[in-house]
């Protein structure tokens, strides 16, 4: 999956999608804070590869974007808006393909106010199509670049501008709208080791985003365009980063959370856009599988909440901050 998919919805309940087979399943709170419903399909029955893009907006609706078989050894993507928890899903709604025919090219990124799909196009650049404001889409665009990786890291910053990371062979592409609207245009270009699977991007300030990469020393690094990348602490396990920013203390900071080698899911935080005031990993919960995803949100009075969830399983697991100083957790429990 690429993108948070723990999400708080409008009416402040959160929801989890999952990866299930052929499908997309939800599970929601009934209430905030209060128990939650069984899996339910999104998007109608229509057959998916196994792979997601999940992104929300200013606007709490939820965009989910995967690939689905159209003809023998052909695929195309489809999207989905989820509006609110307890509600269902639109139907999932082809949105072709970034070279019209063919089979998958890559693992979709989506970001928004209206959505804007990513992907990688068999000519080893990046695609994009984007929704109409006034409904429909827009036709694909190629934006260009070359020996694009498969992992995709779209973000919204505040300004409402679209931005997008990938990984190349010699560092970090990155893309950015230079207006409301218009086709993000190729920027500079980062040269670094960014080990494929790790970019996780955030909007950190009104004029800026910065992206959380692994490199081949194994530290998480975070850069902002226009910056050198800093070295924020040692990776703690092989996968990507889940990153968000909330309120501790009355601090404006940056949580980051990783299943560790030992299995155990670690989190670390900081003042956001202060790599260099430190930051160091704490453990929680019990051991998980290899290949187990953990994802961040706020909750409606604001309080951190973290989802963890084993591969090819619905289990979750639950936690969230206590009502005291610092990133005391509660137990973590099964919903």
């Amino acid at each position: 999956m690429n993108g948070e998919w723990l999400r708080r919805g409008r009416d402040g309940r959160l929801s989890v999608y999952l990866l299930s087979g052929t499908a997309v399943h939800c599970r929601a709170e009934r209430g905030p804070g209060g128990p939650w419903d069984p899996p339910r399909t999104i998007g109608g029955e229509q057959r998916l590869h196994p792979v997601l893009a999940v992104g929300q907006g200013a606007d709490g609706y939820t965009h989910l974007v995967s690939w689905r078989p159209t003809v023998p050894g052909e695929s195309g993507l489809v999207h989905t808006t989820h509006f609110r928890p307890r509600l269902a899903a639109l139907d999932w709604h082809s949105i072709g393909h970034p070279d019209k025919t063919g089979d998958r090219t890559g693992t979709p990124a989506v970001a928004q106010g209206r959505a804007h799909v990513f992907v990688r196009n068999k000519g080893g650049g990046v695609s994009m199509v984007a929704q109409k404001e006034k409904g429909g889409w827009d036709p694909w665009r190629d934006l260009k670049g070359s020996d694009v990786r498969e992992d995709l890291a779209a973000v919204t910053g505040e300004s409402g501008l679209v931005e997008l990371y990938a990984a190349v062979p010699d560092g970090v592409a990155h893309w950015r709208q230079e207006e409301p609207g218009k086709q993000p245009v190729l920027q500079e270009s980062l040269e670094t080791s960014a080990r494929p699977g790790t970019l996780r991007a955030l909007a950190t300030s009104p004029s800026s985003t910065t992206l959380f990469f692994t490199d081949e020393a194994g530290d998480v690094c975070a850069w902002r365009p226009g910056t050198k990348p800093v070295a924020v602490l040692a990776s703690a396990g092989p996968g990507a980063v889940s990153a968000i920013r909330c309120e501790l203390d009355g601090y404006d900071c940056t949580l980051l959370a990783q299943r560790s080698a030992s299995g155990r899911i670690v989190f670390a935080a900081y003042p956001t856009e202060q790599e260099a005031a430190g930051a160091w990993w704490t453990e929680s919960g019990p051991g998980l599988p290899v290949g187990a995803e953990v994802s961040l949100a706020e909750d409606e009075d604001g309080r951190v909440v973290a989802a963890t969830l084993a591969p090819g399983s619905e289990e979750l697991l639950l936690t969230r901050r206590k009502d005291e100083p610092g990133l005391a957790l509660e137990a973590w429990r099964p919903v």
